[in-house]
């Protein structure tokens, strides 16, 4: 009996939460072990199933690196990376495309639509969903010399057809989005997928951005969580060192969704059951979440 008014108690936490997420919209970006894990992606799926039964409507946008890299060492085919980013040669752009739009993208269609939902698969280049253009970069070396670098189909977003994703949730579905675009030059090009999600986020001016990582949140200098941090400690704690190595491109997508009108990001960690539905429909959360102000 005890563990039943347990259950019960938790059900009434979730309510409230429930009651003002209710209409609204997240943007979930998918990734890490959560992805990995046969147990989490199965866990994953209801919970987006949850979502879309209590009147949430979520955009599921997924990575894949790992599994590219599998199947790049498979076909026998070198990876590169600069500063973290996969040089993406003509050859390379196929396997991604086929790992991505053609594999993990239509496993979690899958996995949501066996639990109940009903899930729509897409690429970014399905009706021109996301736009792109080559991303250019370029290293300083000690001597101040700046040497461009052609990263191949690596890619930026310069759009957004909102219209597709709408005309997804009309008919009741869920949008599964992997990360790749088409530019102008008729070009694929593959590109980060926290930066796709909080450019989606920031044109659909959802309530809240998800990014799952495998770490537990942002970490203060003592290696403590932060529950709850504003867009304007951000820098800081870039500038000062505390936050450092990955977790600064996440900080920057959180701090480009907010600039774009979301109303909070949250960076939680995937490996934890549950994790979505935890951060959101319960009063401390688990992971960290990133206001305006």
């Amino acid at each position: 009996m005890e563990q039943a008014i347990s259950r019960a108690k938790v059900l009434m936490e979730a309510l409230p939460y429930i009651r003002d997420f209710r209409g609204k919209k997240i943007v979930v970006k998918y990734g890490g072990h959560a992805m990995v894990n046969p147990e989490l992606k199965t866990l994953f799926a209801k919970q987006i199933v949850l979502f879309h039964y209590v009147g949430i409507q979520v955009v599921v946008v997924h990575g894949g690196g790992p599994q590219i890299s599998r199947m790049l060492d498979t076909m026998g085919i070198e990876s590169s990376f600069i500063d973290g980013k996969r040089v993406t040669d003509a050859r390379t752009m196929d396997v991604v495309e086929m790992v991505l739009a053609g594999g993990i993208n239509k496993e979690i269609v899958q996995l949501i639509n066996a639990d109940g939902g009903r899930a729509v698969g897409l690429s970014g280049k399905d009706g021109g969903l996301i736009k792109a253009r080559k991303l250019l970069f370029s290293r300083r070396d000690a001597s101040g010399n700046v040497t461009d670098i052609d990263m191949g189909h690596v890619g930026e977003v310069t759009g957004v057809d909102t219209g597709i994703i709408d005309a997804v949730e009309k008919g009741g579905f869920v949008a599964v989005i992997a990360p790749s675009g088409v530019g102008d030059d008729g070009l694929t090009y593959n590109i980060n997928a926290d930066t796709v999600a909080a450019e989606i986020a920031r044109q659909l001016k959802v309530e809240k951005l998800i990014i799952l990582t495998d770490e537990q949140g942002v970490l203060d200098a003592e290696g403590k969580l932060i529950s709850s941090l504003k867009y304007s400690q951000i820098n800081k704690l870039i500038s000062s060192g505390v936050v450092k190595g990955g977790m600064i491109p996440k900080l920057e997508c959180c701090m480009r969704a907010l600039e774009g009108g979301v109303t909070k990001a949250h960076i939680i960690d995937g490996r934890i059951p549950y994790s979505i539905l935890l951060e959101l429909f319960t009063d401390s959360g688990i992971g960290t979440q990133i206001v305006k102000e």
